[in-house]
């Protein structure tokens, strides 16, 4: 059952304001806006639970971790109906996010039961060294302190309320402070509901979690501003990332924002590999670019091939492939209408040809596929930013010399592709050096849009894909975001922080 409420510190409590839901089906739910003196009574009660959470051991961290998982679980029925009619995602594909969510859950269990994210390093007392002794030295992670989250809007559950922010942190020793995202505010109730019980069940304090619903910018505002918030966890567009970005910059003590933002994800499609399997790659293009109506991160909105016969082919197997796409419900009809006005700008972009694309109307959206010269593409950095949505613009290098410069001049990136083939090595190994630099992840033979959790993992990238290059929101390492290393020096034993 849905209160409506906040969870703050283990009480759901109401505010006098409201919002209601805008669900793509189904019943509209009311829910309370929240407040500054919602995010203070949040964060006073996480910097409260800190000082034992940060305290408490690896084995008691992992058991809450599991408990929340299990009892997502518990809930997988009535999470699936409320996040089908909230988002208009199908089933299968939230029973998959909820697995991904539960299985990262555990993943950090394990990982830090196992202690070795903590990089231990102890120089023992040397007391008898000349010319000076040294002193008995021990490094560990410490966690930071309260966090906050902000809930995404393309993904309910794996990027939300008990996502990879979430679960990174609490993996940490780091309280958590959610906003939930208004565009599914049941879902992330109820998820906020399984953690609920989670803590209960083992007795953990209760401010270790907090959600805030709200369906404006004061309580984000307010979360990025307060002094006992210690660092930011936030994906989605990079407007709203800059902005909060830039606040936690202005800070009277800056904090860490670890910010992911989202990119084009460019694809290289080298000669040989045009040649021999062109229109497969154009075929496997168009289903990426159109998978969950293409509202992910790692949209693969960018081909470079070089212009002549093979870029004709490649770019009519795309063309067929999204041609027998139906129109398909966006989250919400803030990103559809986003979406209308991406793909007008790139319209109008320098030299900009339009291959395929009808009008969207509403919450709907249809594929649209242009194509532009790479000369025009180096000359209008317009053509770089992202459009969410299952929008592709193929780009005509005149040779693999302007495939360099394109490659070159690409800003930061989640993921960049190659398509290769045996032949094309000499061409991948002198793209490789400009691609590292630009992206977080670079794929051979593959498409992106797909992003496992596992302990290698990397899922960010340079600025603007986000805001730390050195970090990832995904994969075992997301942990270390919300650790900083702590010297002890000559500290007794039995006053240092869990180590073994």
């Amino acid at each position: 059952m849905l209160t409506g409420k906040h969870l703050i510190a283990g009480n759901w409590t109401g505010s006098e304001a409201s919002f209601s839901s805008d669900p793509a089906h189904g019943p509209s739910h009311d829910f309370s806006v929240g407040t500054p003196a919602d995010v203070d009574a949040a964060a006073q009660s996480a910097e409260q639970a800190f000082l034992t959470f940060g305290w408490s051991s690896r084995a008691d961290r992992a058991a809450l971790l599991r408990a929340i998982a299990d009892e997502i679980d518990a809930r997988g029925e009535a999470i699936t109906e409320i996040g089908t009619q909230e988002t208009g995602l199908p089933e299968m594909r939230l029973q998959g996010e909820r697995g991904r969510t539960v299985g990262q859950l555990r993943l950090f269990a394990d990982h830090i039961e196992n202690g070795s994210y903590l990089d231990l390093r102890h120089d023992t007392a040397l007391p008898d060294r000349a010319p000076l002794p040294r002193p008995d030295l021990q490094m560990i992670q410490r966690p930071l302190g309260p966090v906050a989250v902000f809930g995404a809007s393309n993904f309910p559950l794996a990027f939300s309320v008990a996502g990879g922010d979430t679960a990174a942190a609490l993996a940490a020793g780091c309280p958590v402070v959610v906003k939930g995202h208004p565009a599914h505010p049941g879902t992330g109730e109820i998820v906020a509901q399984a953690i609920d019980a989670a803590i209960k069940s083992t007795g953990t304090h209760p401010g270790v979690f907090s959600l805030i619903q709200s369906n404006g910018i004061e309580v984000g505002t307010a979360l990025a501003q307060h002094p006992l918030i210690r660092a930011v966890g936030f994906t989605g567009s990079l407007r709203a990332g800059r902005a909060l970005f830039d606040l936690c910059a202005a800070r009277p003590e800056p904090i860490p924002f670890f910010g992911e933002l989202g990119s084009v994800n460019p694809m290289f499609i080298l000669p040989q590999a045009a040649s021999a399997r062109g229109t497969e790659i154009g075929t496997g293009w168009a289903g990426s670019l159109t998978m969950g109506v293409g509202q992910f991160c790692t949209n693969p909105g960018i081909a470079v091939i070089i212009d002549g016969p093979e870029a004709d082919a490649f770019q009519d197997a795309a063309e067929t492939g999204l041609s027998a796409v139906a129109d398909q419900t966006m989250l919400t009809p803030g990103i559809a209408a986003a979406y209308r006005d991406g793909t007008a700008r790139v319209a109008a972009g320098t030299g900009v040809t339009k291959i395929m694309g009808n009008s969207c109307d509403a919450r709907n959206a249809a594929p649209y596929l242009f194509s532009v010269s790479g000369d025009d593409w180096l000359s209008d950095h317009k053509l770089q930013e992202e459009v969410f949505g299952p929008l592709g613009i193929i780009v005509r290098a005149k040779d693999l010399d302007q495939m360099q410069q394109i490659a070159h001049a690409v800003e930061g990136q989640l993921t960049c592709t190659l398509h290769m083939d045996d032949a094309d090595r000499d061409a991948a190994r002198t793209l490789m050096p400009m691609l590292e630099r630009k992206a977080g992840r670079l794929l051979a033979n593959s498409f992106p849009t797909g992003v496992e959790v596992c302990d290698s993992m990397v899922h960010g990238g340079p600025y603007p894909a986000s805001t730390n290059f050195g970090a990832t929101s995904v994969g075992t390492l997301s942990i270390r975001r919300f650790l900083r290393p702590v010297c002890y020096q000559d500290i007794p034993a039995d006053l240092l922080p869990e180590a073994t």
